[in-house]
């Protein structure tokens, strides 16, 4: 009996391999909707949320308001926007510091000092994150904790490392190591804005944090 082929699977291969592709109306949309998102991050590192408004915002993007308007419905969500694209951005960064040869330790500085060296440039979009996080709605608190995952998922996976390569007890809460490690990086930002720390501090301060909230969990091995 011949083999009979099936119709529908070359169909579904090409289907698979060939990505849908855009008209002019769709892909200008799309040029148009990160031609903001760009002016946007570049107001919010400049000035921070509140003095960055939607009609500089839509000079600097070379548009109208309403331009701005019908690809974002406010203010809010724009910045929720950058800040989820950006995160996902120092994650990448993050992670590839993290990828270094070394201990725990060494990985984790490595990581978190690439944190800093890649946000700091732009620290008043830093510090319109921290502010808002204690004033935005339950919802948008909820997307805001989703978008800075990545981040948290780099400090977790370098400490699970240390878990299995021995160098962390097995008992370690690894969960609530990496909550408190990245509460310390978010922290220090303080000292940036305020005190004008450069790098050298910032790292220098989170080797110590780090120390102190690994103590207990090092393996005596």
């Amino acid at each position: 009996m011949r083999d009979i082929a099936l119709p529908t699977t070359q169909t579904e291969s090409q289907s698979e391999s060939e990505a849908p592709r855009l008209n002019r109306r769709q892909a200008a949309k799309v040029r148009t909707r990160q031609k903001v998102l760009d002016a946007a991050r570049q107001l919010f590192a400049e000035r921070g949320y509140e003095p960055a408004t939607i009609r500089d915002i839509a000079k600097g993007a070379g548009m109208s308001t309403g331009a701005v308007f019908a690809n974002f419905q406010d203010k809010a969500e724009l910045f929720e926007a950058v800040l989820s694209t950006d995160m996902v951005k120092l994650s990448e960064t993050m992670k590839a510091a993290a990828a270094a040869e070394g201990s725990t330790r060494t990985r984790l500085l490595a990581a978190l000092g690439a944190g800093y060296h890649d946000s700091l440039e732009q620290l008043p979009l830093v510090q319109a994150v921290i502010a808002r996080s204690w004033f935005q709605p339950v919802a948008a608190e909820m997307r805001t904790r989703d978008a800075i995952k990545p981040i948290l998922s780099v400090v977790t996976d370098t400490l699970q490392a240390g878990v299995r390569e021995g160098e962390l007890r097995q008992d370690a809460d690894v969960r609530l190591l990496s909550e408190l490690i990245y509460d310390a990086f978010l922290s220090n930002y303080r000292r940036a804005a305020y005190d004008g720390w450069a790098m050298a501090q910032l790292t220098e301060r989170m080797g110590k944090q780090v120390d102190v909230i690994l103590a207990g969990a090092v393996s005596r091995q």
